[in-house]
């Protein structure tokens, strides 16, 4: 897909430039915890700002649901935002109306505003066309800095795009073409892990896969199923046993398409989900009734490898087991200090992306050397599942 990009624009000097920005951060009180989306979207603000042009973020945060919610105000962000630019950053008590069109009237050239949360106005999620032109009135251009909320249709991802000359953000193009390297036009041979307690939630996920990847690592609680739909006793695992035909019918679409499915060949089991519960490893059609499988185990992480060194490109969603409680982290930590380390050695892509994931990533410490991490969540899911981003679309030349 075609879209043009900040080096489209010749001139901003003056000009009104309506960014689109994820700034949907953890907060503590008034404090913002973590910097990371607001770190991302430095790039595209500085550079424009630098360039003489009067930047004006739009951005949701939390679900407001269409009303005023105080505890849902961007207010308290603006310190942070200040403080990563280096630039006072100025703030409008409504994205709309008086508000904000006086706001935006006393902005010098270079100077950054930022307009009250996009959600507050039932219109915005509706995307309604009204609305997206009030919106659009405030602004010059369009700049779009925010795939992870690229797969909203609303009138702050599209309906502005519909007035306004369009451009995606660094961030934007960035993370567009990753995604490219990804999936739209990989290197094979293809390698994909998805990961999860179930299947239920990421059968469009694995049925685009199947298709496109020749490679499928499938674990976590979803690998159960798997080997429960192949007549294998998982004990007290988690596991959807409902869905069986489910599990058999995807086994064998990809056989039809020659993607090799890769389950767990060993496990880790223990009687409870709980830290440093006594565990051990044993084969995966060999698992005790009484047990339940919490991790993949060591054979199946060397089997990983083996599969990521004839690879040329990966792309992870989910981990391989219940990681967020030790010892059953350690094949889904193995796998990315792998990963990791191939990548660096310039042997191949590693895209990955989704909450779990890119936690599970910095756990292992190994997210900033892969090739990119995507912050996105159901961006990034619908984009794996094939699905067209309205956000992304409404850019599309």
């Amino acid at each position: 897909m075609a879209f043009r990009t900040l080096d489209d624009l010749q001139n901003v000097t003056g000009q009104r430039v309506l960014v689109r920005v994820d700034i949907n951060v953890p907060m503590d009180g008034e404090r913002v915890t973590d910097l990371t989306r607001i770190e991302r979207i430095k790039p595209t603000v500085l550079e424009l700002s630098g360039k003489g042009a009067k930047v004006i973020l739009l951005a949701h945060f939390g679900r407001p649901k269409g009303e005023v919610v105080p505890a849902m105000s961007l207010g308290p962000v603006v310190h942070a935002l200040s403080d990563v630019f280096g630039i006072d950053v100025a703030f409008a008590s409504d994205c709309c109306g008086k508000p904000a069109i006086t706001a935006i009237a006393n902005m010098d050239d270079g100077d950054i505003l930022l307009l009250e949360n996009t959600r507050f106005h039932p219109c915005e999620e509706k995307n309604n066309p009204p609305f997206g032109k009030e919106l659009a009135d405030l602004g010059d251009i369009y700049v779009n800095d925010a795939f992870s909320a690229a797969h909203r249709a609303h009138a702050s991802t599209v309906g502005i795009a519909e007035h306004l000359p369009a451009y995606a953000g660094r961030t934007m193009q960035t993370e567009l073409g990753a995604l490219e390297k990804g999936l739209g036009a990989p290197e094979h041979p293809v390698m994909a892990i998805v990961g999860g307690a179930k299947i239920s939630t990421k059968l469009d996920l694995i049925g685009n896969l199947v298709e496109k990847v020749d490679h499928l690592v499938i674990g976590g609680g979803m690998a159960n199923t798997f080997l429960a739909a192949q007549g294998v006793a998982v004990g007290k695992s988690l596991c959807e046993h409902d869905l069986a035909e489910t599990a058999n019918a995807i086994l064998k679409k990809a056989a039809d398409g020659d993607c090799e499915i890769i389950l767990p060949v060993d496990v880790v089991v223990a009687e409870a989900f709980a830290a440093n519960s006594p565990n051990q490893v044993v084969a995966a059609d060999a698992v005790p009734e009484e047990l339940m499988i919490l991790d993949a185990g060591p054979e199946t992480v060397s089997l990983i490898g083996e599969r990521f060194r004839t690879s040329k490109t990966l792309v992870w969603n989910g981990p391989l087991g219940a990681f967020e409680i030790e010892p059953f982290d350690a094949a889904t930590v193995a796998a990315a200090k792998i990963a990791a380390e191939l990548t660096q050695a310039g042997d191949f892509v590693s895209v990955a992306g989704g909450g779990d994931t890119v936690a599970a990533l910095n756990h292992a410490g190994a997210a900033d050397r892969f090739t990119y991490v995507s912050t996105a969540g159901g961006a990034f899911l619908e984009w794996m599942e094939g699905k067209v981003l309205p956000g992304v679309a409404a850019l599309s030349t």
